[in-house]
């Protein structure tokens, strides 16, 4: 089976890629980088020639209101033209979980606008809902960091590790469409300051974790419920305390 994998170079992408090369399947790893860009639709067509399967794991660049909406609005249409043109049979994009209880974000609700325009294609699909990855909690630190401190809220997530991502899209892809959502999640669910701060005890990160009931998570306000699964969610088996001893840490964290 000819499978496309739009963002096939990023960290979910790549390794969507490795696993489906290595269930036999002609996978292409489709990004700028490669010479697809779904914005000018530069090799688009090309790429999706013969395909049945398009995976879409490409995010926006930037997490600015009006450019996310574009990159996903854009991105999305022509897809959808390519995907047609080809005759593609199944869809499968990457999403977040709490993306409709997240509307207060700019970049949410081009998430929103990007899963609208998949709904309403002719095209089947299976949109699947992750929740954050242990790969960013760094990065939670870095947005919540001031002045020494890093103020986060103590709501409920329950964060999971890239390769389980990549595992559930890559099955996703090999089975039929669902015409629906899956919702992915990592094995139990944590308070976002407490994790956080398990990472920077074990980075020996010299930055102090308040737990501040007026904390934004990246931007917007959360409650035990917003970045919470449902309880059909299908969960990862890589464990935080596993993931945090052996999956090292980007050079530039």
């Amino acid at each position: 089976m000819k499978i496309v994998v739009i963002g096939g170079t990023g960290l979910i992408g790549s390794k969507v890629v490795d696993i489906l090369k290595g269930r036999g399947h002609e996978t292409i790893a489709a990004a700028p980088n490669t010479g697809v860009n779904t914005i000018t639709g530069e090799g688009l067509d090309a790429a999706l020639a013969g395909a049945q399967v398009v995976i879409d794991v490409a995010n926006s660049p930037s997490f600015e209101d009006k450019a996310a909406m574009e990159f996903f609005q854009t991105a999305g249409k022509n897809l959808t033209a390519a995907e047609l043109k080809a005759g593609v049979l199944h869809h499968v994009a990457l999403s977040v979980v709490g993306t409709d209880r997240l509307q207060a974000s700019g970049y949410f609700r081009a998430k929103q606008a990007q899963e609208s325009l998949i709904k309403t294609s002719p095209i089947p699909y299976t949109l699947l809902h992750a929740t954050q990855f242990f790969e960013f909690l760094r990065s939670i630190a870095q947005s919540g960091s001031s002045a020494g401190d890093v103020r986060l809220p103590h709501a409920l997530f329950q964060p999971m590790a890239a390769q389980d991502v990549a595992a559930a899209v890559a099955e996703a892809a090999q089975a039929a469409p669902v015409n629906g959502m899956i919702e992915i999640a990592g094995p139990k669910p944590f308070p976002i300051d407490e994790l956080v701060g398990r990472v920077l005890a074990f980075d020996k990160d010299p930055r102090r974790i308040v737990a501040d009931p007026g904390a934004l998570y990246f931007g917007v306000k959360v409650d035990d419920r917003s970045l919470m699964p449902g309880p059909k969610a299908q969960l990862g088996s890589t464990s935080f305390d596993w993931w945090l001893t052996h999956v090292p840490p980007p050079p530039n964290k």
